[in-house]
């Protein structure tokens, strides 16, 4: 799993639980601000598995030319 993939993981988690405390608490800025964050999280969770697909497919690639 790529650092980014993790970095993401981690961005989005954290924007949820501040999205919760949020809705709890009735702060509607804290609830926006993990709404963002773990679309933030989300996409870089993203970007990190479509680099590493990206990183297999070349591996499959170079395999099978070698063959």
């Amino acid at each position: 799993m790529k650092q980014q993939e993790v970095h993401g993981k981690v961005k989005k988690a954290q924007g949820k639980v501040k999205e919760t405390v949020g809705i709890l608490t009735g702060n509607k800025k804290m609830e926006h601000e993990g709404s963002v964050q773990r679309a933030e999280g989300a996409v870089q969770e993203g970007l990190g598995k479509a680099g590493r697909k990206v990183g297999e497919a070349m591996t499959h690639l170079g395999n099978a030319i070698k063959k």
